[in-house]
């Protein structure tokens, strides 16, 4: 997803939950980070965009029926929005302190919180997918993240398993190429 896209994301997003804030946990946060979005990110279709308040986590499905996966807004734009809760996320301790503004004049008045480039990169290695371990090296190999930072924020998650602790580990010391 391009940056024209995500700024369209959000504003929809935005007017779908009648919020001017919302919160970014996926792949495409790193829009807030770097002004080169590397191409793993941008080969993703989806936003993964979660309301900023919501105690009761019930907003995620007016997102995902409006503008989700194969609505109409899917159809017309080749993209989509997951709607997402905060706790789909893994995230070290203090995350919420990091969150990076985000609101250009694409997005229309809605700001988009996103996670910090180094828990977005926890959070994407705990997932372990193919996907995210392809995107957590490039964002490694292309200079975007800190070794070391990553190292601390993985000591500050609590209560991952660990096997997949060592795993992410061993990601953080010797990524895979990305291809």
């Amino acid at each position: 997803m391009n940056r024209e896209a995500f700024d369209h994301a959000i504003r929809a997003s935005g007017a779908i939950l009648g919020e001017n804030e919302l919160l970014v946990i996926g792949s495409q946060a790193v829009h807030a980070s770097v002004s080169v979005v590397p191409i793993e990110a941008e080969q993703s279709l989806e936003a993964d965009i979660a309301a900023l308040y919501d105690p009761h986590e019930r907003k995620a499905d007016l997102i995902d029926g409006s503008i989700g996966e194969a609505s109409m807004f899917h159809t017309t734009f080749g993209y989509y929005v997951q709607g997402v809760t905060e706790s789909a996320a893994v995230l070290p301790r203090g995350w919420r302190n990091r969150l990076v503004r985000y609101e250009t004049p694409g997005t229309n008045g809605v700001v988009a919180w996103c996670l910090e480039i180094h828990d977005l990169w926890i959070s994407k290695a705990v997932a372990f997918r193919l996907k995210d371990r392809e995107f957590c090296a490039a964002l490694i190999s292309e200079g975007l993240v800190d070794t070391g930072t990553l190292a601390r924020r993985l000591d500050a998650v609590e209560g991952l398993e660990a096997g997949l602790c060592s795993q992410v580990s061993r990601l953080i010391e010797r990524p895979p190429l990305p291809y």
